[in-house]
């Protein structure tokens, strides 16, 4: 009896003894991640400020300068960082023209393609460092031909051309920005028989709607001389070297290889302001173009033509092979460094950059400095956070593509998730997407993060009741970097943002001025960005089990097979099996629910020295590569380098 007592006695000793020394909870280090004694807008402006006093588009000095500032926040907070260098193909203009010949007696016009500096402008002394307005990977040439008017240049917008009789063969169109991704609006451009393409910024979508508004820096629309650059080329990737990694001197495609590929333009383009857009429609006669075709209160009537205008397009690339930049960060796990929680936001810009990305990278310097700080307080995650500032994402997410593609095989066995945040912040208004077994997830985060435009409740309470539909988008094929972790090579993965689009986007008035007027003037959505980002990440890394749920994803894929089944109904196509393997899906992930239940009944005072950490790890291992399994290292046909077989959209 009394060995019995005296072993029962020091099992509760040790027991107690074991949790006087244990180690602070992480859920402890999770609530002091948000409180306000780390939170800090006055950082993240400082941040924003020094990443966007120069334009620093890719390949420049100054984009190396913003490089090397990252490292060194990095290093300061006692992340462990390194620079991966890229060789990679990136283009600039070498020589822009365009005019307009109308028939007499008015005079041709030579258009000077500058965005104007405004007075006071406090950039003006570092304008000349921007790059002359243009469209990455372009193709060279010189047309002339009468200029037709596309509306934004879908594929439906040339049917309805085609209805009205018009044909667009030979011609140089006009399009505007703001349905369809650029490189699309020149791709369907060349298909349909045109020779050359202008994208202009129209006043009803960018400008406030014309009339007597007003705009920056007076208020937050483009003015007229502004232009959205950008690029053009539909990959994904250095067009040089599809499907691996551009390091040092690897073997590359020749230029014909690549244009042969069909994902560079074949017609010359430019972008070109509302102001030029509108003289351009002035000379266009012909059909007067449907209603929602037309601009703004006291725009000219819009036709269609062609002609008679005849516009002069002449365009000269510069080709390079250029060094790019990532800049890396780790914080090793303490339990599973072999699992990585992965963090990422591009840094180069084509202008300033102060929304799109810079916005971004502050909140993600700032969340660099939170899990600094939370490290001299002990805390350590259990899984390996990596912070990724991606290099060249504007001209095709080259950095975070050339980045994937050289660790494939590492990310396919240790990638947990990857969390992108590209423009943090443009106005207010909370928007996220992720593949769905991290809905709830997001949920979640959002419900610990206050509202930066209503402190009085929860940034989910704002986001559930604000118009978006669905609340969580899905990540398509492209857009920002989450495309090679999620498309490639099938890695669970986020976004998220303030904002939605905003007028001045990819232009030079895309500065610190504009986003301390209008985007956000007290700097707390940039911080309420770095809460939410930074929690999702956490959860991720500290959890025992992974905060996975695979019952959102069977719903949606559900969801989506119930919609497929609407549109093919006329075929004779049956769908059973595949709604079979979703319900195997929906099995398998309540499964996984029962059996984490399971680990969890079986914890208690014995646990503590009898932990089951392989089935733990067994299951969070069947957790992060179920993402994979809807992958096929063939690729999708005739796009073999996407190899997810689930394209949300």
């Amino acid at each position: 009896m009394l060995k019995t007592a005296t072993a029962i006695f020091l099992g509760l000793a040790t027991s107690f003894t074991f949790f006087l020394l244990s180690p602070t909870p992480k859920s402890t280090f999770h609530s002091l991640y948000t409180s306000t004694s780390l939170s800090d807008n006055t950082s993240i402006a400082h941040h924003l400020y020094t990443l966007t006093r120069r334009p620093h588009v890719a390949g420049s000095q100054a984009n190396a300068e913003a490089a090397a500032y990252v490292l060194s926040v990095f290093t300061s907070v006692n992340v462990k960082s390194h620079i991966a260098s890229y060789e990679v193909s990136l283009t600039y203009p070498a020589h822009r023209s365009l005019s307009l010949t109308r028939p007499p007696p008015e005079p041709p016009t030579t258009f000077s393609l500058r965005q104007e500096i405004y007075d006071g402008d406090p950039y003006a002394d570092v304008s000349d460092q921007i790059q002359p307005t243009f469209h990455a990977y372009a193709k060279s040439g010189t047309v002339s031909a009468p200029v037709a008017y596309v509306n934004y240049g879908r594929v439906e917008d040339y049917v309805t051309l085609k209805e009205m009789g018009v044909n667009v063969s030979g011609t140089v169109v006009l399009a505007k920005y703001g349905e369809i991704y650029r490189g699309h609006i020149v791709k369907n451009a060349y298909e349909a028989g045109a020779i050359g393409a202008l994208v202009y910024t129209d006043r009803k979508d960018y400008g406030g709607g014309g009339g007597d508004t007003r705009w920056f820096p007076d208020d937050k629309w483009m003015p007229p001389s502004g232009v959205q650059v950008g690029t053009v080329y539909n990959g994904l990737g250095d067009p040089t070297t599809p499907g691996w990694a551009s390091t040092g001197d690897c073997e590359r495609l020749s230029e014909e290889e690549v244009q042969k590929g069909g994902d560079v333009p074949l017609i010359p383009s430019l972008p070109i302001s509302a102001a030029d857009g509108e003289t351009i429609l002035r000379s266009i006669g012909g059909h007067v173009a449907n209603e929602d075709w037309q601009g703004s209160k006291d725009a000219p009537t819009y036709r269609v033509g062609p002609g008679p205008g005849i516009v002069n397009l002449r365009y000269t690339g510069k080709q390079i092979i250029g060094t790019i930049q990532n800049v890396i960060g780790v914080i090793e796990g303490a339990e599973e460094p072999d699992r990585f929680v992965i963090l990422g936001n591009h840094r180069d810009a084509w202008t300033f950059g102060a929304a799109d990305p810079n916005s971004g990278t502050a909140a993600l310097l700032q969340i660099a400095e939170r899990l600094g700080k939370m490290q001299k307080e002990g805390w350590k995650p259990r899984r390996t956070i990596v912070l990724c500032n991606w290099d060249a994402e504007e001209y095709g997410l080259l950095g975070s593509t050339e980045w994937v593609e050289e660790n494939r095989e590492m990310l396919a066995s240790r990638a947990v998730a990857y969390l992108n945040v590209d423009c943090a912040v443009a106005g207010p208004g909370f928007y996220a997407s992720a593949t769905p077994q991290l809905d709830e997830l997001l949920k979640r985060a959002t419900q610990e993060v206050r509202d930066p435009d209503n402190p009085s409740q929860s940034l989910y309470d704002s986001w559930v009741g604000s118009s978006n539909s669905p609340l969580i988008g899905r990540l398509g094929d492209g857009g920002s970097d989450f495309a090679a972790f999620v498309q490639h090579v099938g890695i669970p993965a986020t976004a998220m943002f303030f904002g939605g689009g905003y007028p001045v986007y990819h232009s030079m008035y895309d500065d610190f001025i504009w986003m301390q007027k209008f985007g956000d003037p007290m700097f707390h959505r940039h911080v309420a960005v770095a809460s939410v980002w930074g929690l999702v990440a956490l959860w991720l890394a500290d959890e025992e089990f992974l905060p996975y749920n695979y019952l959102s994803y069977a719903r949606e894929l559900q969801t989506y097979t119930k919609d497929l089944k609407v549109e093919i109904s006329d075929k004779n196509i049956s769908l059973t099996p595949l709604f079979k393997s979703i319900e195997e899906l929906q099995k398998a992930a309540a499964t996984v629910i029962n059996q984490r239940k399971a680990i969890e009944e079986r914890k208690g005072w014995p646990s503590i020295w009898n932990k089951d950490h392989l089935k733990v790890r067994e299951l969070n291992d069947r957790l992060m590569m179920a993402e994979r399994a809807f992958t096929d290292q063939d690729g999708l046909s005739q796009r073999s380098w996407y190899k997810h077989l689930v394209c949300f959209s």
